[in-house]
């Protein structure tokens, strides 16, 4: 037992003996110049020192530099390029002189801001042009519309069941001419100006450089339909149809019902035209419905119908 304890002995006093007797790790040599930079380094980092918006300004360029100026023959008739300033730094400027004089800065005019590039007055005649023809469309509206233009004339009288309680005399709907006028109800004249607007505008387009007129070759008249003998009363005898023949355009010619239906781009614009009076009106006649239409379209507003009939 004793002999066990010796070798348990002699082993740890083996390992401590070796464990103080180890190498240690020379520390790594300091060169001097890095010995002074760590010495001189300051120990914190100094504050950024708050710079007036005024001072982050060019100064002004020597005169020694500065190009002489070239001559410009536009130049008169140009407008002169008057600088911008930001209105904090207007501000400033206005109420602190003293800080560019100190700075020795460009020195910024208090009056850029009235002085910077305005859009002009419009002219007083512009103006008033614009005020009068807002009167005039306003006196000349007929149906509570001022896209309907012409003359309200009341009760219209005709023989037997023919007239027109409350008729109007139209003379433009949504800026479109009507040649000559046309004598409707106020609910024809309404139909009417939604057509042009919405359908026979968008529909010409630019052909001939837009719409200006519709030629109108029917409005109220006593008689029956097709203008027959006998028979039925149209609905031109109570002022509540239109026919129209031909489309002016800016350019001075014309889109005609008879001529250019089903040809080219004239014809698709005719078509459009056609398609679209279905809803405003509730009848829609055009060259296919029958030999007496192949000329013009028939628009009408019936009231026996339930829905719109186009053919």
């Amino acid at each position: 037992m004793k002999a066990f304890w010796a070798l348990v002995f002699c082993a740890l006093s083996g390992a401590a003996a070796a464990q103080t007797a180890a190498p240690r790790p020379e520390p790594r040599p300091v060169a001097d110049e890095v010995l002074s930079v760590i010495a001189t380094r300051p120990q914190a980092r100094p504050v950024a020192a708050v710079v007036e918006p005024t001072a982050l300004r060019p100064v002004l360029r020597p005169e020694g530099l500065t190009p002489e100026p070239q001559s410009d023959p536009t130049a008169e008739s140009r407008p002169a390029r008057r600088p911008y300033l930001r209105p904090d730094l207007a501000r400033r400027a206005a109420t602190q002189p003293q800080l560019r004089a100190e700075a020795g800065m460009f020195a910024f005019s208090p009056n850029a801001i009235a002085q910077s590039l305005r859009p002009a007055v419009r002219p007083a005649a512009i103006t008033q042009r614009a005020v009068e023809q807002r009167i005039a469309r306003q006196r000349g509206q007929v149906c509570g519309d001022p896209a309907i233009q012409g003359e309200a004339i009341g009760r219209v009288p005709g023989r037997g069941a023919c007239g027109i309680e409350s008729a109007v005399r139209v003379r433009s709907v949504a800026g479109v001419r009507l040649s000559p006028s046309a004598t409707i109800d106020c609910r024809t004249a309404s139909a009417l100006k939604a057509w042009v607007a919405q359908t026979a505008k968008p529909a010409v387009g630019q052909i001939g450089g837009g719409m200006q007129s519709l030629r109108v070759v029917s409005h109220y008249a006593c008689r029956n339909r097709n203008s027959a003998s006998s028979g039925r009363l149209s609905e031109h005898a109570f002022g509540r149809a239109i026919d129209i023949a031909g489309i002016g355009l800016q350019s001075g010619s014309e889109i005609t019902v008879l001529t250019d239906w089903g040809r080219g781009a004239r014809g698709t614009a005719l078509q459009k035209m056609w398609r679209g009076a279905c809803g405003p009106f509730g009848t829609v006649l055009g060259p296919n419905a029958n030999a007496a239409h192949r000329d013009h379209f028939h628009f009408d507003t019936a009231r026996y119908r339930s829905g719109s009939y186009c053919r």
